[in-house]
């Protein structure tokens, strides 16, 4: 859920100022252009409370992902180190550049 997009089409179809829409949703005009933003998220029961004092609600659903297809996701893991595989690796330096400690 976009929180910016829902609270900003909310204000607009309630015709509110953002400043009317804080002061009905007892928070400040700043913490309302923020959230349209997207600078800043507001909790679940913010949200919910904004979008009440401009005559909206919000609908939450719960939907089981869709399940990992694993012959897929194996496919690209082995496309993936196989890649790995393939860049060139520098060699290791034969001597410390420094001293060991001690001298």
């Amino acid at each position: 859920m976009n929180a910016a997009l829902a609270i900003a089409t909310a204000r607009r179809r309630a015709g509110l100022s953002k400043r009317e829409l804080a002061r009905r949703s007892s928070t400040s005009p700043a913490a309302i252009v923020e959230y349209e933003s997207g600078r800043r998220d507001p909790t679940v029961g913010t949200l919910d409370r904004i979008l009440r004092a401009a005559g909206s609600s919000a609908v939450i659903t719960i939907e089981p992902q869709s399940p990992v297809d694993r012959d897929r996701a194996a496919r690209v893991l082995a496309d993936v180190l196989s890649l790995v595989d393939a860049i060139p690796m520098r060699a290791a330096a034969r001597s410390l550049p420094y001293p060991p400690f001690g001298r």
